[in-house]
């Protein structure tokens, strides 16, 4: 076994230790599956239910969520009478699920429901005032906002004096008190109960799919399926599958369900848009849980940063091929579109960043940067420096929109609060991993030393306690599409679940060069056992792990650690290593 008490540091600076109880006494007397489940918290008795987790285990009823059984009542009421619906989302791939979701199931109940998605860049995030009350004076009687509303007090003011009725789905923090909504379903209320607010890592589209439940299940107590069919609410967890993903939701308890699910769904290819993406992107086989994340999401994405926000919502509930083959294909230019801007927004905020010394959170600000980018340059600071990172986009006006992304352990989405309350910021919310925000310019520096104050003991406590944590170890030869795939089979895996991490070594690098434009560093290394391995270090060519790698101590023997993946370039199937870590083994 790899002794880890050797290696007190590695060439990053970590600790390398044991997942939980996987290497235990009595861990070998389970098969690699168990080990990894029970690794991640699964109790031994309960893990015929993660091998395989479904909706029947683990769906809570929804009506033990507040205000769901009055939103779902309105539902039905608004279906029974044909009334005009708007479902007014947001423009990331959470809320694009969550509104063709809705927009889906309404449809299937006899429903023509509109929807409204704002501009990224003329309306910014969340419900505005105007925009509900033009809703309402164009007939709406009902607006349902998705994966927004449960910060929009003046917005939300305005909706109720012109009459309209809003439902708030939303899965955002809220405040101590709630926005004047007709009902606002939200696991993350600080009143919601003890079994409700388990559930606050669900995405926007995990609650969405909730509130659909219980709509069905209102309208069959009321008789509405006497004489139609009941819509199969489970052709839906494609959506709830990639918009969980793709928000980065914690894929425990139920959201391993629905991804779970909803990656079989996916595969039958029901949803035209989705199917069409997939071809676009060039997934030629089944998506797995990391193509949500890194190929079908970003696209996605790609409309509501740099592109028209409605494109995502409009791909996911079309019905026609011609329209479905045109926006996929825009969506795919408008991600490569989106690929150039971040390139310069991340090599400017690098190195402004690269001067914020022993700062506990990095904040970042430049003129004319493009704010649909901000939140993944902000998550590429985070990964380089470690620590919470918020990258804002200035104005000609001096208003700056912001977005923020944290590490394990400290809660940005409660800071991000916290100053709004203070009167530092105009607009901001968000959960522990992500926020965005809205600033004056010249409340930028007071916003960085609130937030410094604020989070510097727990980013202190968070990097104190750094550690590179490993499941199993395997010899190089070992590193195999058969174990790769032993090991997927606790899967998927994601935030809060995550995936199997292998130490593996003795190994001596044969050849080491850099591919991509991203600066990847690429080896082929062979073991003691005179087994080769491929191993990549995605962006690491210009970090101390990527030197090292690229030669600085040739001819040592190394471990490495990370994760095993499957390569399928060129139609065959091999098994190569995405590197977190090396140590020197001599």
């Amino acid at each position: 076994m790899l002794p880890l008490s050797r290696i007190p540091t590695s060439i990053t600076g970590q600790t390398w230790c044991w997942r939980g109880a996987a290497n235990g006494e009595d861990a070998h007397a389970d098969d690699l599956v168990a080990q990894l489940l029970m690794a991640r918290g699964c109790p031994r008795e309960d893990l015929a239910i993660h091998r395989a987790p479904t909706l029947r285990h683990f769906m809570p009823d929804p009506s033990l969520f507040q205000d769901m059984d009055v939103a779902a009542s309105r539902l039905a009421d608004a279906v029974e009478a044909n009334e005009t619906v708007t479902i007014y989302g947001d423009y990331d791939v959470d809320g694009a699920t969550s509104a063709a979701l809705l927009i889906r199931l309404l449809r299937a109940l006899g429903q023509e429901p509109g929807y409204y998605i704002p501009d990224r860049l003329m309306e910014g995030y969340g419900p505005s005032g105007a925009a509900l009350v033009k809703l309402a004076q164009g007939g709406s009687s009902l607006i349902v906002t998705v994966d927004c509303g449960a910060q929009a007090f003046e917005a939300l003011a305005m909706a109720r004096v012109e009459g309209v009725d809003v439902i708030v789905v939303d899965h955002h923090q809220c405040a101590t008190t709630l926005p004047p909504a007709l009902a606002l379903v939200n696991p993350n209320r600080l009143d919601e109960c003890a079994e409700g607010a388990a559930h606050g890592h669900l995405a926007a589209v995990g609650v969405a799919f909730l509130l659909g439940a219980a709509l069905v299940r209102e309208l069959r107590s009321r008789g509405y399926f006497a004489a139609r069919a009941e819509p199969p609410l489970l052709d839906l967890l494609d959506l709830v599958a990639l918009g969980t993903v793709a928000d980065v939701a914690q894929l425990r308890g139920l959201n391993r369900a629905f991804v779970a699910q909803g990656l079989k769904v996916m595969a039958g290819r029901r949803n035209l848009g989705l199917a069409t993406l997939a071809a676009v992107s060039r997934l030629t086989r089944a998506p797995l849980c990391h193509d949500l994340g890194f190929a079908l999401g970003p696209r996605i994405n790609a409309g509501g940063r740099v592109g028209k926000s409605d494109l995502g919502v409009r791909l996911l509930t079309t019905e026609d091929d011609e329209e479905a083959r045109a926006i996929a294909q825009e969506l795919d230019r408008l991600n490569e579109e989106r690929r150039a801007i971040e390139s310069i927004v991340q090599e400017e905020a690098a190195q402004m960043s690269e001067h914020q010394g022993n700062r506990s959170v990095l904040l970042v600000s430049g003129d004319g940067w493009h704010p649909g980018v901000i939140g993944i340059v902000a998550g590429r600071l985070k990964e380089k420096f470690g620590r919470p990172a918020i990258v804002i986009a200035t104005d000609e006006t001096g208003t700056g929109k912001g977005s923020g992304r944290s590490i394990s352990g400290v809660d940005l989405g409660a800071a991000v609060l916290a100053a709004k309350e203070s009167g530092l910021l105009a607009a901001g919310g968000g959960h522990a991993m992500a926020a965005g925000l809205t600033v004056n310019s010249d409340s930028i520096g007071y916003l960085h030393d609130f937030l410094d104050e604020r989070l510097a003991a727990d980013v202190a406590r968070a990097n104190a306690e750094r550690v590179l944590v490993v499941d199993t170890l395997l010899s190089p030869r070992g590193v195999n599409p058969r174990i790769v795939a032993e090991m997927d089979a606790a899967g998927p895996f994601g935030v809060g679940w995550p995936a199997p991490r292998i130490a593996t070594g003795p190994l001596r690098i044969v050849k080491a060069d850099t591919v991509g434009s991203g600066g990847h560093v690429r080896l082929i290394l062979t073991g003691q056992d005179g087994a080769s391995l491929k191993a990549v270090g995605f962006r690491q060519a210009e970090t101390p792990l990527g030197q090292a790698l690229l030669g600085a101590s040739r001819g040592r023997s190394l471990w490495l650690a990370g994760r095993a993946k499957i390569d399928e370039w060129g139609g065959g199937k091999s098994a190569e290593l995405h590197i977190d870590d090396a140590a020197w083994a001599d």
